[in-house]
């Protein structure tokens, strides 16, 4: 292993505090895996144009690579050796010369309400202002509860809890699997089922993207990849693909496992919320990604043309 305290693995990340808590994740991992102390890492904070531009909502300032071009182009000028992110901000495609074929055990997928005024969603009186930066959540928002007000909530947990706290609004959403991975799982009020909203595709995953032409890294990985995850992210991932999913676009998916099945749900809206449509399909576990592209063709067929 190339890998030492004099030479150690440069661990690329975004600098919020979740961010870090995912990549300190990832080098234990990998410090376990490889037997290498935490002084063979170093973890390298890079910060993004969607860290930097948050004054506008992701879908005005270009969506989801937002969160992850400058980490990929430090990864292919070598800068770094490995890049983590949350999979729900990840495009469906790589820079070539990148792979995206890492993850670590997946958390609680769920969404979390969290309010000061309200024990859950359905105890929002009429014209409570909900605060989200997300497309999905505001489109199944206002298709549950059209007699509620959303309003742009951008920025990192504690941000938006500062935003909460001064009042700007009654409530917000942030993922469950990312409060608990900072230790704050105290804030979450109440965490949604999956049935009443279906949470991002990828949500609760972390993923690791690695030059492909590093065979030492490609096999580092290889003992901290976890195989569940990937199958149920291939499903997902093939379903936004096949949507052409993007940050302008509210789409909900989840792919679970039970044996050798795979169960995937899948949901798009109209912005709006005006209008939904939903899926479910099982099928082999082996078969993951083909059942995920299969279903966004059975949406796209009953969505017709101008559904965005």
């Amino acid at each position: 292993m190339r890998f030492t305290e004099q030479n150690p693995m440069k661990i690329g990340t975004r600098g919020s505090p979740l961010a870090l808590a995912q990549a300190y994740e990832t080098r234990s991992r990998l410090g376990k895996a490889l037997g290498l102390p935490e002084t063979a890492f170093e973890v390298v904070v890079i910060k993004t144009t969607g860290d930097r531009v948050q004054d506008r909502p992701l879908s005005e300032i270009g969506g989801k690579g937002l969160f992850t071009k400058e980490i990929e182009e430090a990864m292919l000028a070598h800068d770094i050796d490995i890049a983590v992110h949350s999979m729900k901000d990840m495009p469906v495609d790589c820079p070539e010369g990148l792979v995206l074929d890492c993850f670590l055990p997946r958390e609680d997928v769920r969404d979390a309400f969290i309010s000061t005024k309200a024990a859950s969603l359905a105890d929002l009186p009429s014209g409570a202002v909900v605060g989200t930066s997300s497309l999905r959540r505001r489109a199944q928002l206002i298709s549950s509860r059209p007699d509620l007000k959303v309003v742009e909530f951008r920025g990192n947990v504690q941000t938006r809890l500062r935003k909460l706290s001064e009042g700007v609004a009654d409530a917000t959403f942030l993922a469950v699997a990312g409060l608990n991975r900072l230790g704050r799982s105290e804030l979450i009020t109440a965490a949604v089922p999956v049935e009443d909203m279906l949470p991002a595709i990828a949500q609760g995953a972390i993923g690791i993207e690695w030059r492909g032409e590093d065979a030492e890294v490609s096999a580092a990985l290889a003992l901290i990849n976890d195989a569940d995850t990937a199958t149920r992210l291939a499903a997902e991932r093939a379903l936004l693909k096949g949507l052409d999913g993007s940050c302008q676009t509210p789409i909900g998916g989840l792919a679970e496992l039970s044996g050798d099945q795979l169960h995937l749900r899948g949901q798009v809206l109209r912005p709006d919320g005006s209008e939904q449509v939903s899926h479910k399909m099982t099928g082999p576990a082996t078969q993951a990604a083909a059942i995920g592209a299969e279903m966004a063709v059975w949406l796209r067929d009953r969505m017709g043309d101008g559904f965005f």
